[in-house]
């Protein structure tokens, strides 16, 4: 993890330099962030400008941090074009993701790489999922597909509840798109993972139940 390839480069100069623009630049900022209403009027350029925003300094480290970790084990063992494909494609899916669960509410809005890195972070695990995770916080390593797991659970929990000013169902779709565009790329791994495979769904099974019986 952490060793930079240059699309990863490109990819994080592009995140920084746009949204220091959108810090100081309230009329940039709200021209290219995702809102509903301006999308459904036609403005689909917000659906991928606004990946390239983020709300604050904080915002913006964390989603870049997590791409630094992970974004060269995809780019090693797919490729830059591939790695660009996963990318932008769980970019785009995760707001598509958003603009259907918020499709009736006129004046939501989001901004956030947050959907691409999630993408990114389970492409990383499915193609090396022997992979582990060290936090601070916690003193031994976590498998990777835990985490996955975890955090795709979690986002759920505040779909459901509304939890915080976060675009969980952004970070959701992303993830869908990650794991959805890795198995088209790397269709060997139904081969070789075919149980991480299964695990890494179930969570997204669980969100379109949910769904279906009305209770998200």
């Amino acid at each position: 993890m952490g060793n930079l390839d240059l699309i990863t480069v490109i990819i994080i100069a592009a995140n920084v330099i746009i949204s220091y623009k959108g810090f100081g630049d309230y009329s940039f900022f709200d021209r290219y962030k995702f809102q509903v209403g301006a999308i459904q009027r036609g403005e689909q350029i917000r659906m991928l400008s606004s990946g390239f925003l983020h709300a604050d300094t904080q915002h913006l480290l964390f989603n870049m941090l997590t791409l630094y970790f992970f974004a060269d084990v995809v780019v090693d063992i797919l490729g830059p074009i591939q790695f660009s494909l996963i990318y932008f494609g769980s970019l785009l899916i995760g707001n598509l993701l958003s603009l259907y669960f918020h499709k009736n509410e006129y004046h939501y809005s989001a901004v956030g790489a947050s959907g691409a890195v999630t993408g990114i972070l389970y492409a990383a695990i499915l193609l090396q999922p022997g992979m582990s995770l060290m936090f601070f916080f916690i003193p031994i390593p976590i498998p990777a597909y835990v985490f996955g797991i975890g955090y795709l659970l979690y986002s759920i929990y505040g779909m459901k509840n509304k939890i915080g000013n976060i675009g969980h169902d952004a970070h959701f779709g992303g993830a869908i798109g990650g794991y959805i565009i890795t198995l088209f790329l790397a269709p060997w791994l139904f081969e070789t993972s075919l149980l991480m495979i299964g695990l890494l769904a179930l969570p997204i099974i669980l969100l379109f139940v949910l769904k279906k019986m009305g209770k998200i």
